[in-house]
């Protein structure tokens, strides 16, 4: 190889590529055009090679260096500029788009709250009229402690809450998830654990209120109910627009419409994240805490509740 010739042809490449740079370094890379972006990707790839073959034709160690300062600092500005772009489209994700798609998707999530809210009122219903049927729904040694000692199990959760925390995040997402896949099976699963989860959550709520223990349950749940409760429906509604998908494709190919409603089902996923992995924390930590006020409790989890509404709703204004 003719290195003064071959060094003659590539350093106009290389002087460019450190134009773009010096710019992007000092101002940004919204500093540059959309073509100079894909010229400078192009030019990193290109100079890229070059130090290889620099590399491998022994080529002087000064040019050498030279060439991989300039590929380090194309790395950086184009990686990492990307790396701010994932960042800032996930914020932008959670600013505006997760309350987009969940008023896109209310209906869904109306079904699977409705659903959940029959499961509480027929074990609301069955445990009066048949004290047998508690016992299906909840562990006997929960109902001795609550009609024979009058006391609630939360108590269990103090001295271990990182452990507890974490164990509740784990289920919680467990659960959700399940929720979300069960849609496959044309929303037959989704349904079931919507109306099982009332049913739980239905049965424990009445047998604390006949035993004079709704205060304290209720000042318990609220904190953490208020964000974690929302998110499962929200994941019984991902679930639904999956079944909606496989049963009711309408104008789309039944691919076509998988594809349409998986994509907002995945958004939904996407939210109720962090929404779980807060509830757990506070499950874990404030909710079974004997040191706060339970008039207190039944505040916070109003005021979360309340805010959750409020940025459901949110809606960005177009210039």
């Amino acid at each position: 190889m003719n290195v003064r010739r071959w060094i003659a042809r590539r350093e106009p490449n290389w002087k460019r590529l450190d134009t773009l740079l010096d710019r992007v370094e000092t101002k940004g890379l919204k500093s540059l055009t959309a073509l100079e972006i894909k010229e400078l990707a192009s030019l990193y790839r290109s100079v890229s090679a070059d130090l290889a073959r620099a590399r491998t034709n022994q080529v002087s160690n000064t040019l050498v260096q030279n060439l991989q300062i300039l590929t380090s600092r194309s790395y950086n500005q184009i990686y990492q500029g990307s790396r701010r772009q994932e960042w800032q489209a996930l914020l932008e994700f959670y600013r505006w788009g997760f309350p987009a798609v969940v008023q896109q998707t209310w209906r869904y999530t109306a079904a699977a709250t409705a659903l959940f809210l029959l499961g509480c009122l027929v074990a609301w219903w069955y445990t009066w009229q048949d004290p047998v049927f508690l016992s299906l729904l909840v562990p006997e040694r929960l109902i001795s402690q609550v009609r024979d000692r009058h006391e609630l199990w939360m108590g269990s959760i103090v001295g271990i809450e990182p452990l507890a925390s974490t164990a509740i995040m784990t289920n919680n997402l467990q659960v959700s998830f399940a929720a979300v896949a069960g849609g496959i099976t044309a929303g037959a699963i989704t349904a079931f654990m919507m109306v099982y989860n009332g049913l739980h959550i239905g049965a424990i709520a009445t047998l604390v209120g006949q035993n004079n223990l709704a205060y304290p349950f209720w000042a318990f749940v609220f904190p953490h109910g208020s964000l974690e409760l929302p998110a499962i429906f929200f994941a019984g509604g991902a679930g639904f627009l999956l079944a909606r998908a496989i049963l009711f494709p309408g104008k789309y190919r039944r691919a076509d419409a998988l594809k349409f409603y998986g994509d907002r089902a995945v958004k939904l996923v996407f939210g109720i994240v962090p929404m779980l992995i807060i509830a757990g924390a506070i499950e874990g930590f404030f909710s079974p805490s004997p040191l706060v006020p339970e008039i207190f409790k039944y505040i916070v989890g109003v005021g979360l509740f309340t805010l959750l509404s409020i940025y459901c709703r949110r809606q960005r204004v177009q210039p």
